[in-house]
């Protein structure tokens, strides 16, 4: 009898689909597929190819937007308005992917600079880099899916993807959905596997490039253990820190920050997760903060009114509940929520002062609460923004052009937001996390770049 996962619906824990788990007897079959295709320059999809799949492919995912938005929620149960939103911003992904083939290619290198150079003409080319090991997140599964495969077929690469075993449905469909649109077999091969068969796979010496998200503990692990050579880009997640000035806008900071704090259950690498409020305004701030927080609509993510959705698991909740309760009794003044709904769903929860050595304080959340901590001194609420290992994006919020330079400069993160929340990204932009929450950039064009590698011609004539 073969092993099996069961994809739940968060919101309820019913079960959309059992599927079956690959053994590691099945990994030399899946990396000679993808080896063979790669080493084989006969094989190799040529430029336009690409780009009519993954334009044909950006059509059917338009034509079935609302299938992939009901996959998405039946298995993440992130709320319809915002799967909706992944959606549209996975359809743009791909054509993103697309457009950006046009953009890949080397450069002319100066010769003739020194005697020795003389005679010489120069320059670089792009090829792929070879073969590409995805290992995906559950919270935005099929965008993610588009970050990773999309740009794999865009670079040229074959691709083996390995989905969230809670979130694969969405991954397959894009598979499918590249299938139908003329991706050759074998490029694309989605894997469901445990762990230790899942690291059997991607360490192996005839991967070249992983791309991971997902947790720290995991990224660092499997990348300590890749084969010599292989390259790595790793996203994880953060603790994004938020500076609210006393001369910030209330009518715009309050519904942005609550959106980035609280969007899919505050499910987000770059979720808002603290904020730190001059002291001169942060009665004003929680009271308009915590009522904001207090009008979302917790409920069933296929309800197109619902705000905040479930947790992906019932252990999540479990967790949340307890920090949450710990920095209660650490300290923490409770000013909004604090108490679980149900098994699977939290309420929106609002925190003020909780202790920094509170688990709130010290570690990604990912859950629906937001941490407030009143400051004095601006600088000593940066020192504090900046004493996690966690530096992922932040933001600030003031009017004043040299304050909100003084903590760009000062804040570490890689990105750093200017009255607007700690969640804004658009897929054509620089993403991911330095120090312990990644390596390496995401972002469409970023990506597709890091799955290439480049190729010196020198010509030598006497003509030249």
């Amino acid at each position: 009898m073969k092993n099996t996962t069961k994809i739940i619906f968060p919101y309820d824990q019913s079960v959309v689909k059992e599927l079956p788990l690959i053994d590691k007897g099945s990994v030399e079959r899946i990396l000679t597929t993808a080896y063979n295709l790669f080493i084989d320059q006969q094989n190799w999809i040529s430029a336009f190819k690409r780009i009519e799949i993954l334009e044909k492919a950006a059509l059917i995912m338009k034509d079935r937007s609302e299938e992939l938005i009901h996959i998405a929620i039946s298995e993440g149960g992130k709320p319809y308005k915002d799967s909706k939103a992944e959606i549209l911003r996975a359809i743009k992904g791909v054509k993103l992917a697309a457009e950006h083939i046009l953009h890949i290619k080397g450069e002319q290198i100066p010769m003739g600079l020194t005697e020795a150079s003389v005679n010489r003409i120069a320059f670089t080319s792009k090829e792929p880099i070879g073969v590409v090991a995805a290992v995906s997140a559950f919270n935005h599964p099929l965008n993610l899916a588009v970050h990773q495969i999309a740009t794999a077929v865009a670079a040229g690469c074959p691709v083996i993807f390995k989905p969230a075993s809670s979130t694969p449905l969405s991954g397959i469909a894009l598979a499918d959905i590249l299938k139908e649109a003329g991706l050759p077999e074998g490029w694309l091969q989605v894997v469901l596997c445990d762990n230790e068969t899942a690291e059997l796979l991607v360490t192996d010496p005839r991967i070249n490039f992983l791309t991971f998200i997902g947790s720290a503990k995991v990224g660092w692990s499997l990348k300590s253990k890749l084969s010599p050579g292989t390259r790595a880009a790793l996203e994880h997640g953060g603790a994004a820190p938020v500076i609210v000035e006393s001369d910030a806008d209330f009518s715009e900071m309050i519904p942005d920050l609550v959106k980035g704090g609280f969007y899919h259950a505050g499910q987000v690498c770059v979720s808002v997760q603290k904020i730190y409020v001059n002291q001169e305004i942060v009665d004003l701030f929680v009271d308009q903060f915590s009522e904001a927080v207090q009008k979302l609509i917790v409920g069933n993510p296929f309800d197109e009114n619902t705000d905040v959705g479930s947790l992906i698991t019932p252990k999540e909740v479990n967790r949340v509940e307890e920090w949450v309760n710990e920095a209660i009794e650490e300290g923490a003044k409770l000013i909004a929520g604090g108490k679980r709904i149900s098994d699977t769903t939290f309420q929106p929860t609002v925190l003020l002062n909780p202790s920094e050595d509170s688990k709130v304080s010290k570690y990604e959340i990912f859950g629906p609460v937001v941490c407030i901590y009143a400051f004095a001194s601006r600088e000593e609420a940066i020192k504090k923004a900046n004493a996690l290992e966690v530096h992922f994006q932040a933001a600030v919020f003031t009017k004043n052009i040299d304050v909100a330079l003084d903590a760009t400069k000062k804040l570490n993160a890689t990105a750093v937001m200017i009255n607007d929340n700690t969640a804004f990204r658009v897929d054509w932009m620089p993403f991911g996390g330095r120090d312990a929450s990644g390596l390496g950039m995401g972002g469409i064009s970023y990506t597709i770049n890091e799955m290439t590698r480049e190729k010196l011609m020198v010509f030598k004539s006497k003509s030249l």
